[in-house]
């Protein structure tokens, strides 16, 4: 329809270059501005204006001045749950600003909700995506946000958002979405929706006296400036940031790349123009003008030249300079040569015989001696600036510690591999730390892929800070860490020191993480029931290791299935000690500040700031939970009953129908004893209180015992169920077949039911998943 259109528009329109001028912005006849914004084609603003019905604009002329707004399908969201015309605030060679809207949450002092709205923007079937140029951003001491599509409209699955908590109004710093007060997070590329709420975590009811309102909103990142505790007491706040921070849209022409439409009527670029592919979203292209031109790309006749020798005061030549079409040339009058430009040699006198110019010749040849002397004392001066400066780093980064302690510790158990590397091997192992070497990006820093000099690959993590008075700590972990020997803890190799922040070095682990294969496309093929219990098996064996059987203990702090890796035997492997705190001998906690992953965290560390052991048991059990039910710790997409993966499976335990939340394929191949001891095992580690649940050792333990139960629910005859009960009633793993823990039937009911046709023609045996 669209080609259609602007062919028609385009034989009622005679073409030419006497059609319009170089200067034009806007075809002959068509109105360039809407109040104050200018409007340059390809958009426009009256009828047969624009390149398409996509790219015209309104003006409503009710507003003074008037207001521009995007006359496509193009809708944003507001908190009266209208949808309503986007108001373009300036339009670029690439991006198109709108109006922003910002969603809100204000409560009473006793944490009832006096006003709630959320915001979004619909941009979908048109030319625009929302820009890489915005961040999700939210404001509040007790609040935390998330951006995601808007049901059954976009196409992408996906949660963007960020935590921002603060108890003391003097705690927030001005001027930074560091998490206090204000926090900050990307989205992905070529979303064409989204929707942004505000959550609190404890009503406002601890804060409420500096802080009554929670604030999100998507906008661009560098028009934004949080002004502190000041922020939450403005009335104008939601006002001036929908006026100021405007969302950030990319604009292309069409949906395919320049090559399928240079042959066709779609295509606008004009003379002196380039076409340039849009490689993110959907697709499209754009215009702009060649180096020395300027202009229209899209109008007739083109970009046109620069007339680089018209401004005399201006004037890029040393001699005579002539313009040329995209360029310039510069010469030199009769009687001199050179070429004429002011960067180069310029114009000097042809006459070599004159003792000025022998004079000048060695003049020149003796400065040009002095620089290059210069030149190579600065240079020599420079290195040494930087051998001084990394001696600096090192001992500043406890290098000198770290060689006592591997002294100190030698034949001690400190692995005598262990090395400490120095930044020539590792920039030059990651093409000095290039973009396409990084593995990942987290919290406390950036992963690259090494290779060093012996062809080893191994994997470097960059720290993004360091803190100076932990240095004697941080050297300290490193120690321990490399007396970690346990085939399913990632192993550290060595450190380097000597730049700003240590560099760490660990073997690599590249078979993806347990998120990954949990997660994507329903779950792998290789995803067995036997193979999930393994991993269960081997994860919780490595953290009582931490735990239990290391000289000092270490608690990893951010367990999760993202941070438990698979090498290419599906061998588990814990990483990122990036959070992980020791432990005194004579010590059970310690106090810290909370860090950890939404969905993973213990509440009872959130609440009280007390880390203990415990802390990473209630976080291996949402693992647990992700091994049994393939679904995500938190999702946003899920029913509001859902949403919390703990939480439905506490509720589901109550209600005796936990099997309906289990992976179909876990149903199918765990056995019954299995499911049901595990259940409960899970269940005693989501203990609210730390002391209830059991230690690691305990749950590695448990999660060992359950490999002998391995005969297939569906097999079991009526004898084995009668045996079953008669162990239970000599008390042999009564726990296993408690009532109360039961997590959906009880023995004799689910041995009926597992034999049934139901379950045959629910979960066939012979056509597994």
């Amino acid at each position: 329809m669209l080609s259609v259109f602007l062919l028609l528009f385009l034989s009622c329109i005679p073409f030419s270059p006497a059609a319009t001028t170089g200067n034009n912005i806007t075809l002959p006849g068509c109105p360039s501005k809407c109040g104050n914004l200018t409007i340059p084609y390809p958009f426009g603003i009256a009828s047969g204006c624009s390149v398409g019905p996509w790219f015209h604009i309104t003006c409503n002329t009710s507003f003074n001045p008037p207001k521009p707004f995007l006359s496509a399908e193009l809708f944003s969201y507001s908190g009266d749950s209208q949808f309503h015309r986007v108001e373009v605030v300036d339009i670029s060679d690439e991006h198109v600003r709108v109006k922003n809207i910002v969603a809100t949450k204000c409560y009473n002092e006793t944490g009832s909700v006096i006003q709630d709205s959320a915001s979004g923007l619909v941009v979908q079937n048109s030319y625009f995506t929302i820009s890489e140029l915005n961040k999700v951003i939210a404001v509040g001491c007790d609040d935390y946000s998330f951006v995601s599509p808007i049901s059954g409209i976009e196409g992408k699955n996906f949660s963007s958002g960020c935590v921002s908590v603060c108890s003391n109004v003097q705690d927030v710093p001005v001027g930074s979405c560091s998490g206090m007060g204000c926090c900050s997070t990307s989205v992905p590329n070529g979303l064409t929706t989204y929707l942004a709420n505000v959550f609190t975590l404890n009503a406002h009811t601890e804060i409420w006296s500096f802080n009554k309102c929670g604030y999100t909103f998507l906008g661009e990142e560098s028009a934004f400036t949080f002004r502190g505790a000041s922020d939450f007491v403005d009335p104008d706040f939601v006002s001036r940031t929908a006026e100021t921070v405007p969302v950030v849209l990319n604009w292309v022409i069409g949906s395919r790349s320049c090559k399928d439409y240079k042959t066709t009527t779609d295509y606008y670029c004009q003379q002196n123009s380039v076409c340039v592919d849009f490689t993110s979203g959907k697709g499209g292209y754009r215009c702009s003008c060649e180096s020395g031109y300027e202009g229209n790309p899209y109008l007739p006749p083109g970009c046109h030249d620069i007339d680089e020798c018209a401004d005399p005061n201006n004037n890029p030549c040393n001699g005579t300079c002539t313009n040329l079409p995209g360029s310039f040339n510069c010469s030199c009058p009769h009687g001199y040569e050179g070429d004429g430009t002011k960067d180069g040699s310029g114009c000097r006198a042809t006459n070599s015989k004159s003792p000025v110019l022998k004079l000048s010749l060695g003049m020149g040849f003796g400065f040009l001696s002095i620089l290059i002397g210069v030149g190579w004392l600065y240079f020599s001066h420079q290195r040494r600036k930087v051998i001084k400066l990394r001696e600096k780093y090192f001992l500043k980064n406890g290098g000198m510690l770290l060689k006592q302690q591997i002294d100190t510790n030698e034949g001690g158990g400190v692995n005598q591999s262990t090395k400490i590397f120095t930044t020539e091997e590792l920039e030059k192992a990651t093409k000095n730390f290039s973009e396409d070497r990084i593995l990942g990006r987290g919290g406390y820093g950036t992963v690259y892929k090494g290779i060093l000099a012996d062809g080893n690959i191994v994997a470097i993590k960059k720290s993004r800070v360091m803190d100076e008075s932990q240095i004697e700590q941080f050297i300290n972990e490193v120690v321990i860490l490399t007396q970690i020997n346990h085939r399913n803890v990632v192993k550290l190799l060595g450190c380097c020191l000597e730049s700003e922040v240590p560099l760490l070095v660990y073997e690599c682990v590249s078979n993806g993480t347990l998120f990954h294969h949990i997660h994507t496309n329903g779950g792998m093929a290789w995803l067995s029931w036997d193979n999930r219990l393994r991993i269960a098996i081997e994860s919780a064996g490595a953290l009582a290791y931490l735990h239990s059987a290391a000289s000092k203990p270490i608690i990893h702090r951010d367990v999760k299935s993202a941070n438990i890796l698979l090498d290419d035997h599906l061998v588990t492997k814990i990483s990122d000690f990036g959070a992980s705190r020791l432990i005194p001998l004579d010590q059970t906690q310690v106090t810290t500040l909370v860090q950890g992953t939404l969905g993973y965290l213990d509440p009872e560390y959130f609440h009280t700031s007390q880390l203990t052991d415990k802390s990473d048991v209630y976080s291996f059990a949402i693992v647990l939970l992700e091994l049994l039910t393939g679904k995500k710790p938190l999702s946003m997409e899920r029913i509001q009953a859902e949403r919390n993966l703990a939480a439905y499976f506490l509720v589901s335990m109550k209600t005796n129908s936990l099997f309906q939340i289990l992976d179909p394929r876990v149903v199918r191949e765990g056995s019954l004893e299995q499911l049901q001891a595990i259940a409960s095992l899970v269940k005693r580690c989501l203990n609210m209180n730390g002391y209830d649940r059991p230690t690691m050792k305990e749950v590695a333990m448990q999660l060992e015992g359950l490999r002998k139960f391995t005969k297939q629910p569906w097999v079991n005859s009526q004898q084995g169920s009668e045996d079953g009960l008669s162990r239970m009633s000599e008390g042999e793993h009564s726990d296993l077949y408690d009532v109360s823990i039961n997590p959906f039937m009880d023995s004799v009911e689910a041995s009926s039911f597992y034999s049934s046709d139901q379950f045959r023609s629910l979960y066939p045996i012979d056509e597994p998943r």
